[in-house]
């Protein structure tokens, strides 16, 4: 499988499969001459933004286990796993990254008390500088990659589900589609302004019931702010913590299915 190592938008990033098929020519006479392109279906690309803590990798893996779910996609998709900005070096013993600080007393009080955080409904003062970090991302991907953002579906886990919903309703144009992991209501008021603007865009909802930090009842809140809004919503409630599940693992392997096509 191809792996790539890119600065997009300012960010590290690992991209992971979408090599094009390839056939070996010869010359003349006999001998080998430079490989041609076979023609493939359009490509599409899969930006996985990681959640808060998390080393740039954390989710790389994920690529792999969807090309072994559904080989077929091999080609035609592109994985994109953006670094975030912030290091952490204090939380963890490895390279832990972050999109914006957040208060680790409230995460802890969070956990301690067994009553996850309901919402939030303030955005951060980083996220405006994470949006234009992203669409540079976005415009730097398809002059590299050659795919549009009408061919990006945008996901990402926690924290990083938080910054693709907020950067998939403020885009331009649509994206192909949004995965949403584990992640909940930013800006709950601007966000239900915005979410008119992609009626029908593919999105797929994950979120554990006893998701011990982010509240369950504030996922089923964005689902439902999503779907009044004409979103294609697709929720896929688990029992489970804060985590990306078997169940929504198989899920989103559907959902790319279908957005591709055949």
């Amino acid at each position: 499988m191809r792996v790539d190592s890119l600065v997009l938008g300012g960010l590290r990033c690992t991209l992971v499969g979408g090599g094009a098929p390839t056939r070996a020519e010869t010359n003349d006479r006999g001998g080998p001459r430079t490989a041609a392109v076979l023609p493939f279906p359009q490509r599409f690309a899969v930006v996985l933004c990681h959640g808060y803590g998390a080393p740039g990798d954390d989710l790389v893996s994920l690529a792999s286990e969807v090309i072994r779910a559904a080989p077929e996609l091999d080609a035609r998709l592109r994985f994109v796993f953006p670094e975030a900005p912030l290091a952490l070096s204090a939380v963890g013993p490895w390279d832990s990254r972050a999109w914006w600080p957040l208060d680790e007393s409230v995460l802890d009080a969070a956990i301690a008390r067994g009553s996850p955080i309901e919402t939030v409904r303030d955005a951060p003062a980083e996220l405006s500088g994470l949006r234009e970090t992203m669409y540079r991302l976005l415009g730097d991907l398809e002059h590299a990659e050659g795919v549009p953002v009408s061919r990006v579906v945008l996901g990402g886990f926690s924290q990083g589900a938080m910054l693709a919903t907020d950067i998939a309703l403020r885009l331009p144009i649509s994206p192909a589609g949004l995965g949403v992991f584990s992640g909940t209501l930013l800006d709950a008021n601007e966000w239900a302004l915005l979410a008119p603007a992609r009626r029908g865009m593919p999105t797929l909802v994950c979120h554990g019931r006893q998701d011990p930090l982010l509240s369950f009842r504030t996922a089923e809140a964005l689902r439902e702010l999503l779907a009044r809004a004409g979103v294609a919503v697709e929720f896929v409630p688990f029992d489970g913590p804060h985590t990306i599940s078997p169940e929504g693992f198989t899920a989103f392997v559907a959902f790319l299915r279908a957005i591709l096509g055949p």
